[in-house]
This record gives C-alpha cells, structure tokens and sequence, in this order.
C-alpha cells in the first residue's frame, strides 16, 4: 500500500482487496494485546483535552480498479432474494466495500478493541444505479467516536464511485455503519435514551426460514467468515449460545423483500435491535410508510425485535 497526504489527513492507496480472514486474525490479537496491557484505554486517554475525535486515525482507505464479479453478484441475489439482472443492489456494494472500512478497526491507531463491537445501524444513499461491468473505487474512514451509555460509538463511512466520475460529485452510494464498543470510554457525557415505546409486533406479511448454515453460506458468498456466525462452537467461544446471522444479511433480506418498488436510487435504514439465533423463522413485515416501505422482522414466539429497515427514493 501507499501513503499520500490529503486535506483531511493521509490518503492510504490499498494495493488489494483486504483479506477479511487475515483481518479478523489480526483483530484476535489486537484484542488480546489491548486486554493485556490497556491499549485502548491509553489511547482514549490521549485524545482528551482536545475531544473525543482526535483518538481516530486521521486516514482514508481507498482501493481502485474494483471490478464485481458476476458470479459472486448471482449467488448473492440468490442467497438474499434479489431478482437476477446487472444492477448492483446496495447490499451488495455493502459487500464490495465492507473490507476497505474493517481494515481499519485493525489499524495499530484505532481507538477501539476489533473483536466483541456490536453493529447497531447502518445508512445506505444509493444516488446512482451501479451496475456490473462498472470499475468502481472505494473510501472508507471512521469518523464521530462519541460516547455512549454502555461504552463508545463510531462511524465506518464508505462511498463507492464509477472509475473516472469526478471527485467533487457525490458518491453513487454512501454507507455509514454505526459500531458500539461495550465498555470503552471516551471524554463527554453519553447522550440520554429517548424512551422508546415496547414494540408492538405488525401484523405479519410473511416468514424467514434461516437454516443453522445461514452463516456459512453469507460468509461464502460475502467473504465475512467472522467467527461468530460460522458454527455454535465458535459462537460459543465469543460469548453467544448459538451461531448468529450476520446483521447485513438480514438487512439484504429486507432489502430484497422490497424489490423493485424502492426504484433504482434510495436510502436505506436499518436499525438491530438483536441478533439472530440460528437456525431460526423470524416473522417478517413488509409495509407501505408514505413514500416508502418499512420492513420488520422479530421472534414471533418471543415477541422480541431484530431489524427494522426503512427504504425511500430519492428524488
């Protein structure tokens, strides 16, 4: 990789696409150096007095020449329940550009421990239709690390443009992924909890049947093999009974569920409320919210929330 300075820090030109399984190899012992000798609450300590943000790394990844591979486009569509065509659904440039924002929770200068953050929400713009044959380039930075009531919260942004459309325009899509980091302080008071109502669940519109290799088979198409959805025993290790679904599958599941009623450029939201225990058949809601379409999807037994998905066009 190399290293050019811009106006908002360094510019680092990643030569790959990072490896995911060397990333989260380097975040066990990134986590196991921090646990031992305080890393991260040294770190946090230096950005005091000058506020929370000058903890983060002043640094920009950024890969070109991304080419989507039409065969990883079809198995994904087929796995999340997109239709077949040559349009890039937002859950899918998720994928393209998710390992450009990781590499940068395994950063040496990263104010956060890489294993045991927890993915609270995620915003997609999708300003322009992708499509395949497109190259592409990725960005990604973390920015706003802000305190929290049970630790700190941080921003991974990532913009996807076509090779060669200028830099002043906007991205054709825009992802901010919200991680909470249990346990890490920063300067400030965290914010108070707006008090939310219980949920009430939806009248349902349909089902999910998620197998116990529903992880395996996101991971094989994603490339996110994060221990933690693979198999119980590995789940086991990092704390959860059972292997768990990744949050961005779901999130694709109620993309998917969507359809071509959302058009061709939207916004996106998701916001986890809990994880998905697998094999399980969350119950789904599909409904029309103004302009756009809210997706539920919660444990019809328990009566307990995992996502729910706003999608809106974009004028």
């Amino acid at each position: 990789m190399t290293a050019v300075a811009t106006g908002a820090g360094r510019e680092v030109v990643l030569g790959a696409p990072p490896r995911l399984g060397e990333l989260y190899a380097r975040a066990g012992l990134a986590s196991g150096r921090a646990a031992v000798g305080g890393q991260v609450r040294r770190v946090l300590r230096r950005g005091e007095g000058s506020g929370a943000a000058a903890a983060l790394p002043a640094v920009t990844h950024r890969l070109d020449g991304v080419h989507p591979d039409a065969e990883q486009l079809t198995a994904y569509q087929h796995l999340v329940g997109e239709p077949a065509g040559d349009v890039l659904p937002a859950g899918y440039v998720h994928v393209l550009a998710f390992p450009v924002a990781i590499a940068l929770i395994v950063r040496p200068d990263f104010p956060m421990p890489p294993l045991g953050i927890v993915h609270l929400a995620n915003r997609v713009e999708q300003r322009q239709a992708l499509r395949l044959g497109d190259v592409l380039e990725i960005r990604a930075w973390a920015q706003d690390l802000r305190p929290h009531r049970r630790g700190a919260q941080v921003d991974l942004v990532s913009e996807v443009r076509r090779a060669g459309d200028p830099g002043s325009a906007p991205a054709a899509w825009r992802g901010v992924s919200t991680y909470l980091a249990p346990g890490v302080r920063v300067p400030g008071a965290p914010p108070e909890d707006a008090p939310r109502p219980d949920f009430v669940p939806p009248a349902p519109t349909g089902r999910w049947a998620l197998g116990a290799d529903a992880g395996r088979r996101y991971a094989a198409v994603s490339g996110d093999a994060n221990p933690i959805h693979l198999s119980p025993l590995t789940a086991r290790a990092l704390g959860f009974p059972r292997a768990i679904a990744h949050g961005m599958f779901t999130a694709a599941r109620a993309l998917a569920d969507v359809g071509a009623r959302r058009g061709r450029t939207y916004t996106w939201d998701v916001e986890f409320a809990s994880p998905v225990l697998l094999p399980a058949t969350p119950a789904v809601s599909v409904a029309r919210d103004g302009d756009g379409w809210v997706v539920t999807a919660w444990d019809a037994r328990k009566g307990k929330l995992h996502l729910r998905s706003e999608v809106r066009p974009l004028g």
